[in-house]
């Protein structure tokens, strides 16, 4: 919910800019309402590209377990980290009860 109101937020800061310019009034905010809206939307798309969200559904048989095991911050769910040798990414599964920790 929060990202969409970001969103929201920068595409209306943009807004603002674009009537700014167009209109000629209270010019001086351009660059401040320009600069803001960018940076919430380029910001906001970054993070959702960067940090992909929790596997709720267990790993493809072809990743790799790494051992590695975490508390997530954002959800507090205990997370296993497989590797992908095909793609070379790392993927995030959540543990539930019925797997085995190593």
């Amino acid at each position: 919910m929060l990202p969409l109101v970001m969103y929201v937020l920068g595409g209306l800061l943009l807004i603002g800019a674009a009537i700014a310019a167009v209109t000629g009034v209270m010019i001086a905010l351009l660059p401040q309402l320009l600069f803001g809206g960018l940076l919430l939307i380029v910001g906001l798309a970054i993070e959702r590209w960067r940090y992909k969200p929790l596997l709720q559904t267990g790993p493809d048989p072809s990743w790799k377990d790494t051992g590695e095991r975490f508390v997530d911050p954002g959800s507090g769910q205990l997370t296993a980290v497989y590797f992908d040798p095909k793609g070379g990414e790392r993927h995030y599964i959540v543990v539930t009860s019925q797997d085995t920790l190593h």
